[in-house]
């Protein structure tokens, strides 16, 4: 349970805080103990009427009682992740926020009108691509220009260094341990390295059952376990290159990329007009720009092919260079950013694990030569992106946190990795990452199976 610095004075002439009165006590209680941002009055109250909803045997999946469930599950579990010693500091919260609720599915401990409408509203909303489309344009918004500039174009460098190298450890791992070398790389490094579920082990599935003239259910499920392992094993380095950081301040630059940003690790935390408080119009506005630039981005992809949210991005990054948002437009989407980063990351991810994290299939994955490949493979990458990114003058550890998303489970995976490291601020560079570099793996590996293997 959490505690936040907000205490309330003792009025002149009291002695002691034990003499406040009983209504400020309580208010005490609301503004001080809580669970994630939760104050605990509020959550024993959720809980509760949860409870009665599901005695009745039915939990409506319509919006409202939906983000009571989900804040109330999500935030659970990533206290729990918060308060384990030791790897509580390592991203344990974002890997509890999502699969201790995929566990509690497989086992049935979770009840089924919970799972039923979770699933139900996860799926009929997209919602994951409305956090995606705010932490994106508001962290794109709160970056400095020229950081954005030198940021995108200095960042493909040790993507693909990352890639080369973590390819190839990840071969010479298997080979030493007996594997196939077509097992290896087409069923373990290249799923790691496809961009997640949707735009990399499906699409992966497909091409291998044409080519390999399999079953795609069978492909899929064989891919699948990978893709999630690799993404756990992201989420624990990302928290780990977190502490380093903390550790050895000179190699971070707190969610910024490029050395010349120090003060911009300001300015994204900074209101981008000094003249008052930010105002509702001017938060739901930048919102709305979220809203519709991801609608450009869904237009883009019926025009070209390529996935929307990097679609978005694109539009995103072209607003913000041409100086196509006022300073004021700016500060309310800053404001959105953060409110979706501080209050609905650890719901999503809930929502995430109990709709679309299949228990069973990650743990069968778990096999010695398996991990021994997943991890020797993801570490080398973010190795990799760690002492390239120094080299070229970048900030090493946020440059590594980005290739860890390049081992990620898409959308979701992007997520939980940047939580885990505490740099959502990353998330148009953790895109690059996941959409386009995942893309360019699975289209180039299927050629060359293709035409070459087949």
């Amino acid at each position: 349970m959490s505690t936040t610095d907000d205490t309330y004075s003792v009025p002149a002439g009291v002695s002691s805080a034990k003499q406040l009165s009983l209504k400020e006590k309580w208010w005490h209680i609301l503004d001080t103990w809580k669970i994630g941002i939760i104050p605990l009055p509020l959550f024993a109250m959720a809980g509760l009427l949860i409870a009665i909803d599901c005695l009745d045997g039915k939990l409506p999946s319509d919006i409202v009682v939906m983000v009571a469930t989900l804040a109330f599950f999500g935030f659970a579990c990533g206290e729990f992740g918060k308060r384990l010693p030791f790897i509580g500091k390592m991203g344990a919260a974002a890997i509890c926020a999502t699969f201790i609720p995929s566990a509690l599915v497989y086992y049935g401990l979770l009840p089924d009108v919970v799972v039923e409408s979770t699933t139900k509203f996860y799926k009929s909303t997209n919602i994951l691509y409305l956090y995606i489309c705010c932490i994106i344009v508001g962290s794109i918004m709160s970056m400095d220009r020229k950081v954005l500039i030198q940021g995108f174009m200095r960042i493909f460098f040790p993507m693909l260094c990352g890639e080369v190298i973590g390819m190839l450890t990840g071969m010479g791992v298997g080979l030493a341990l007996g594997m196939e070398p077509f097992q290896i790389f087409f069923f373990l490094i290249l799923p790691i390295m496809a961009g997640g579920v949707g735009e990399g082990a499906i699409p992966l599935s497909i091409g291998y059952a044409t080519l390999l003239h399999m079953d795609q259910g069978v492909a899929l499920g064989r891919i699948l376990p990978i893709v999630m392992l690799g993404s756990l094993t992201a989420i624990v380095i990302s928290g780990s290159l977190n502490q380093l950081g903390k550790r050895y301040p000179h190699l971070t630059g707190e969610g910024q990329l490029m050395p010349s940003a120090k003060n911009a690790t300001t300015q994204s935390n900074a209101p981008a007009v000094t003249g008052g408080k930010t105002d509702v119009t001017t938060i739901a506005a930048g919102a709305l720009l979220a809203v519709l630039l991801y609608m450009v981005g869904m237009l883009l992809h019926k025009l070209t092919g390529l996935p929307a949210p990097v679609g978005m991005l694109f539009a995103a990054v072209g607003l913000k260079l041409a100086h196509g948002v006022s300073p004021r437009l700016l500060e309310g989407s800053q404001v959105v950013y953060k409110f979706f980063q501080t209050s609905v990351t650890y719901p999503i991810l809930f929502a995430v694990g109990v709709a679309i994290t299949p228990w069973n299939e990650l743990v069968a994955a778990f096999t010695v030569s398996n991990l021994l490949v997943i991890i020797s493979t993801v570490a080398a990458l973010v190795t990799t992106g760690f002492f390239v990114g120094k080299k070229i003058g970048m900030h090493p550890i946020d440059v590594a946190i980005v290739s860890c998303c390049q081992s990620g489970q898409g959308g979701t995976g992007d997520v939980a990795i940047l939580t885990a490291g505490n740099r959502m601020q990353l998330m148009p560079f953790a895109q690059i990452a996941t959409r386009i570099g995942g893309a360019i793996n699975v289209s180039v590996a299927l050629l060359v199976l293709g035409n070459f293997l087949v």
